[in-house]
């Protein structure tokens, strides 16, 4: 890039989300913005624990931390913060909707400020949007919706770049001996849904699949956060070729085990959306929420959801006590989708 060109580039910071998919599914804002304004300076307020994924984006150009507890106000914080970033910046893209997400950029002082109006925030923001839930019926289109002119964004035919995370195939061969993985074809689970067991398909099922996987000579790899140990261990316990990874890695190893995987198995979570983004086979499993909300930003995902009429409910936990709309989603089923997918693979390399 010649120097007057990066003297002219706009400089834009993007305030992002906090749950580990939409900051993912925050990547195709990212790639927006790069080829509308070649050139651009992006860069991102985020959680701490969310920089290996933003550093495994070419868009991102900084991360700037703001690590708040949950419910936590933060004043100090983020006044903190936005000094550090006065006069770096001439526009801000706020992505969540709640008032003090919108706090640094407007202590920053920064000039324009663009987000969905919500919670009061007209003093905030002085480029309001207002949301169209039937036009912006996905998270992934609200987001790049913010990237592009009001008048862009209300005809709601514009592109959805796929986000794309880069891969450490160093990282990736340390990890295959640290952890003793084996050189079959992999298949990975994710039990875990940060937002609540209506989302998650029975340990059972999960187990169930992965002993008929390993008789069809996968190896599993179960995959999640230290919340996740428990429901791990429940699928992989003496069963041989099924590796319980739970609260053993960092978020970029996950990327690069994903990676790494022929196939996925999955409840809508942020692990799935970080595989869709490594371009591996997605299976995702749908009970209280909606793949039309929250698919995976992928070609090579198979959706499983049984429309039963009373889902989605996008409910925490299911207010009828009985989630069926997985309970009744079979391992067989499943199964089938993901040895068709092999088969399908085998034949295509052939």
């Amino acid at each position: 890039m010649s120097q007057a060109v990066a003297a002219t580039a706009p400089r834009i910071l993007v305030v992002g989300p906090s749950w580990v998919g939409d900051m993912v599914m925050a990547q195709s804002l990212f790639m927006t913005l790069k080829q509308d304004q070649p050139g651009c300076r992006i860069g991102v307020v985020a959680p701490g624990w969310s920089q290996p994924i933003l550093e495994r984006m070419a868009e991102v150009d900084e991360v700037a931390s703001l690590d708040v507890g949950h419910g936590e106000f933060g004043w100090s914080i983020r006044r903190a913060l936005a000094g550090r970033l006065r006069g770096r910046f001439d526009r801000a893209i706020v992505l969540p909707r709640s008032w003090k997400s919108a706090l640094v950029p407007f202590l920053a002082r920064i000039p324009r400020r663009t987000g969905f109006t919500g919670e009061q925030r007209y003093g905030l923001l002085n480029d309001r949007r207002e949301l169209d839930k039937t036009l912006l019926d996905q998270t992934v289109k609200r987001f790049v919706a913010l990237g592009l002119t009001a008048e862009e964004a209300r005809r709601g035919d514009f592109a959805i770049p796929r986000p794309r995370l880069r891969v450490d195939s160093d990282n990736l061969d340390e990890l295959r001996t640290r952890l003793g993985l084996t050189t079959r074809p992999a298949v990975g689970m994710m039990p875990g849904a940060e937002y609540g067991p209506a989302k998650q398909w029975p340990l059972g099922h999960f187990r169930e699949l992965a002993e008929r996987l390993v008789d069809e000579g996968f190896e599993v790899r179960v995959m999640g956060g230290p919340k996740d140990v428990a429901a791990g261990a429940a699928i992989a316990e003496g069963l041989p070729y099924v590796h319980n990874l739970c609260g053993q890695t960092r978020l970029a190893d996950a990327v690069d085990l994903l990676a790494d995987c022929q196939q996925v198995v999955t409840n809508d979570s942020g692990l799935m959306h970080v595989a869709a983004a490594v371009g591996t086979r997605v299976h995702a499993l749908y009970g209280s929420s909606s793949p039309a909300y929250t698919p995976p930003l992928t070609d090579r995902a198979e959706i499983h959801t049984l429309g039963l009429g009373c889902s989605p409910c996008f409910e925490r936990t299911c207010p009828l006590g009985h989630t069926n709309c997985l309970v009744q989603l079979s391992p067989q089923r499943v199964l089938a989708a993901v040895l068709k997918a092999a088969d399908a693979a085998v034949i295509v390399r052939g």
